[in-house]
């Protein structure tokens, strides 16, 4: 697994990720999400609403990985989208991304 995706279910351990359409919207608005991540597999209406969503609260947002293995990294189900609201474990995350380069759309 992934660093990245270590990482995720750390997040998720402490407390820190919220997950589901609606909860990742509310703590886009609220200004309580420091990054979201959005399936590459999900849908094209998902993915822009997410990109716009973000990109108008000024919120970071990675396209990456499958459903599958964003589900298994917080240990749930498939996921298609996250968004994490500690700004310690934000960062780290976007860090080893940019390393590693395994996502094909960070903003």
């Amino acid at each position: 697994m992934s660093k990245v995706l270590s990482g995720l279910g750390l997040a998720m351990r402490a407390g820190k990720v919220v997950t589901g359409d609606e909860s990742v919207l509310k703590a886009v608005r609220s200004g309580e999400a420091k990054l979201v991540i959005v399936a590459e597999d999900a849908s094209a209406n998902a993915r822009k609403k997410f990109r716009d969503k973000c990109a108008t609260y000024k919120v970071p947002l990675i396209i990456g990985y499958d459903r599958e293995q964003l589900g298994s990294s917080v240990g749930k189900p498939e996921r298609v989208v996250l968004a994490l609201i500690d700004q310690g474990f934000a960062d780290m995350i976007r860090k080893t991304i940019v390393k590693t380069s395994e996502v094909e759309y960070i903003e």
